[in-house]
């Protein structure tokens, strides 16, 4: 998809659910958002996951340079701005992990947690990025692209070695200098004692353009942050160490969106994530001392036991849901899931297969009851 933000289009890719946690990743000088692919191919069964194209890169409008971090900045809350998310947990590699910590700094009560990876408080001085500015406004990107990718990865003949290459080679010219004239005069003062939310900062231990050294750096900044280094990687570890990195995302992810201990506060947290808040505050206004130890016999051992474990998606247990709760002939309950749909990320297109399985399995009278109401519920939700 495309979004006009102010004086550029700009492109950006949403997966996943659209009522679970927002998580908005930004890539590195030179590539696009598909650097990410692998880790928001496994963070999109669990999160809604947000990608965008930087200002100059990918398939991104670039306007005429310099950038500044302020301005890039702005581009990524511009962007969860136009698709509604108020809150996001926030993460980038290179250029755009130091975004993302501008973004906490900025606007921290947009920023859920932080995930800055391979990145730095400042980037080598102002005369060592001008020298490549130069080269790159004489002869374009490809006069850089072979020390390029000696920083990026370890290994040039990978295939996404190559794609790296690719990406690189078709970057706007004026999106990567302006991009850069942004790395050339930032500053740590813009982030110093500016972030205090959660954060995990990853480095690959062979990265020669933001070592180890300015990840502690960037650890130390942030009180309570966590490090986490990649073995055998270098600047882009996304695709040559895909398994470990997406290992420390999704650790990450699982730490900072983890559920109370207490089952029961467990429970009606995903109670609401699931039902949403407007049903369960109709519920629980409408308690009585009949139905009380119902609620809370439900509320700490399916909700807070069951439904939280992590063996399966929130958005798989729906499914299931739905296949039993049809099968079974409880009608209301059916309706009340069908209903919770719009929170778990299952689509109409899914509920009508889940539907034929109960068809084949449970047999036809139970599936066309409950395809009349999933019919009837989805056009009223419509409404």
């Amino acid at each position: 998809m495309f979004v006009q933000l102010n004086d550029i289009a700009v492109h950006v890719q949403v997966t996943g659910p659209a009522s679970a946690p927002a998580v908005l990743l930004m890539h590195s000088l030179g590539t696009t958002l598909q650097m990410w692919d692998p880790q928001a191919e496994a963070l999109a069964q669990r999160y809604r996951v947000i990608r965008m194209d930087m200002r100059g890169h990918g398939l991104t409008e670039a306007s005429p340079g310099p950038y500044t971090m302020a301005m890039l900045a702005g581009d990524a809350l511009a962007v969860l701005d136009s698709l509604g998310i108020e809150k996001a947990h926030v993460g980038g590699v290179s250029i755009g992990g130091h975004i993302a910590m501008q973004v906490a700094a900025r606007a921290p009560q947009r920023v859920l947690s932080l995930l800055p990876c391979d990145t730095a408080l400042e980037f080598g001085g102002a005369a060592n990025w001008q020298e490549r500015m130069d080269m790159v406004a004489a002869k374009g990107l490809a006069a850089v692209a072979d020390a390029t990718m000696v920083r990026w990865v370890l290994d040039q003949s990978l295939a996404s070695s190559k794609g790296l290459r690719r990406m690189l080679l078709g970057t706007d010219p004026a999106g990567w200098l302006g991009c850069a004239a942004a790395l050339r005069d930032v500053t740590q003062a813009d982030l110093v004692g500016k972030i205090a939310c959660p954060t995990t900062v990853i480095v690959g231990d062979r990265d020669p353009s933001t070592p180890p050294s300015a990840a502690v750096a960037i650890q130390d900044a942030i009180p309570g942050s966590h490090l986490v280094t990649i073995t055998e990687a270098a600047h882009i570890p996304n695709f040559e160490q895909a398994h470990a990195m997406t290992r420390a995302v999704l650790q990450h992810m699982e730490t900072v969106t983890a559920l109370p201990a207490a089952a029961a506060e467990a429970g009606m947290a995903m109670r609401r994530r699931v039902l949403g808040e407007a049903h369960v505050a109709r519920s629980e206004a409408a308690l009585t001392r009949l139905d009380l130890p119902f609620r809370d016999f439900i509320l700490e051992g399916v909700w807070g036991r069951v439904w939280t474990r992590p063996g399966l998606s929130v958005r798989d247990r729906s499914l299931l849901c739905l296949g039993i709760l049809s099968a079974l002939h409880h009608h209301d309950e059916f309706r009340l899931h069908v209903r919770a749909t719009r929170n778990t990320g299952v689509t109409p297109e899914e509920l009508g297969e889940v539907l034929l399985q109960v068809a084949a399995y449970g047999g036809v009278p139970a599936a066309n009851t409950a395809l009349r109401i999933a019919k009837e519920t989805l056009k009223e939700m419509e409404g």
